[in-house]
């Protein structure tokens, strides 16, 4: 059993994960689906992974040709929670083009560090392994989106 917390009503919900993959879980309050982390720890409904020092190799790894992005961010950061809605978006609408994923700084040093990071909200775009891009601060959706359709193109191109 696992407890997921339901993103629309902040519900906490038991959800049995062998359960899970022959039927959808709601929250038992609200009735809203719930995403249920899969075992490589991606999610089934379109969040963003939630990455650590521990799998940040293998999320960058099984993305493929796609584009990742990665934001890096902390609980105690204002603008990181003004960006939270913005990359709960693009998650949920990457559609496949590119993987999404959270890197809360404070809980894994050793990635923040490894890229330098020195302000957040910093978002890093990766492309076959690489770092190729590089946000800081809040960014528009539109200019996230901008930099992540430019390397998709060029991953599907190339």
């Amino acid at each position: 059993m696992t407890i997921i917390t339901c993103l629309n009503c902040g519900a906490k919900n038991r959800v049995d994960e062998r359960l899970a993959g022959a039927k959808q879980p709601v929250c038992g309050r609200c009735g809203t689906k719930l995403s249920v982390p899969t075992a490589g720890g991606a999610r089934s409904d379109g969040h963003p992974i939630e990455v650590t020092d521990a799998t940040f190799a293998s999320v960058i790894a099984d993305a493929g040709d796609r584009p990742v992005l990665i934001d890096c961010w902390a609980t105690w950061c204002p603008p990181c929670r003004m960006l939270a809605p913005t990359i709960d978006a693009l998650a949920a609408e990457s559609g496949d083009r590119w993987v999404v994923g959270k890197l809360d700084t404070d809980r894994n040093p050793q990635t923040a560090s490894q890229f330098r990071i020195q302000s957040i909200p910093t978002l890093l775009i990766f492309k076959r392994g690489q770092l190729v891009d590089q946000l800081v601060g809040v960014q528009p959706k539109p200019a996230i989106v901008a930099r992540l359709s430019q390397h998709a193109q060029t991953a599907a191109a190339g």
